[in-house]
């Protein structure tokens, strides 16, 4: 019995023992951004300076899950009397709420990658779901950290209106695309 038994682990995968890993993202190296029409003359774009979270695989299996918070506080136009605008109540209304969070509820591969995840987005206290669309994944030895590290670029359009932060639509776009590069390291 016990060959039997040691023959049947043997013949699984390797790989079917592999383990979810958890990475927590490097601020550093992770800025949103958001990007809309300004009257039609424009595309602007804007970003948050600081996002934090954790991203947890399992490649094996081909599962995971996302935990994402936006502070919106860190809002950066590029214009610091804009900023404070996009801080009050007609569009991210900091005071009240100083996040912004993602948390997925699915995660889809192809193949090896990462290809879309599925999840709530919370903006102003209002949450809907998303599918962010994955556009790029890697996982590899970060080369000065000597640890495993995996990056993304996702990408969801969302209606500002639908969070409450809908003031100037349609002459200001009510159509935004925001971007998560997020870059993470395995704990």
């Amino acid at each position: 019995m016990k060959k039997l038994a040691a023959l049947v682990l043997a013949a699984l995968p390797v790989a079917a023992f592999a383990a979810p890993e958890t990475f927590v993202i490097d601020s550093n190296h992770s800025m949103p951004r958001f990007a809309y029409s300004h009257m039609g003359f424009s595309q602007q774009e804007s970003r948050f300076d600081k996002l934090t979270g954790t991203i947890t695989i399992d490649r094996a299996a081909k599962t995971g899950s996302v935990d994402v918070s936006i502070d919106t506080k860190t809002v950066d136009s590029g214009f610091p009397t804009f900023n404070e605008h996009l801080q009050g109540e007609d569009f991210f209304d900091t005071a009240k709420y100083p996040t912004i969070t993602f948390k997925s509820t699915g995660v889809k591969f192809d193949g090896d990658n990462v290809a879309a995840v599925d999840g709530a987005l919370t903006i102003k206290g209002v949450t809907k779901p998303v599918t962010l669309k994955v556009e790029s994944f890697k996982c590899m030895p970060h080369p000065m950290l000597k640890k495993e590290a995996c990056g993304a670029t996702a990408t969801v359009t969302i209606k500002r209106s639908d969070f409450n932060a809908g003031k100037y639509a349609p002459l200001v776009s009510d159509e935004v695309v925001l971007t998560l590069p997020v870059e993470s390291i395995k704990q």
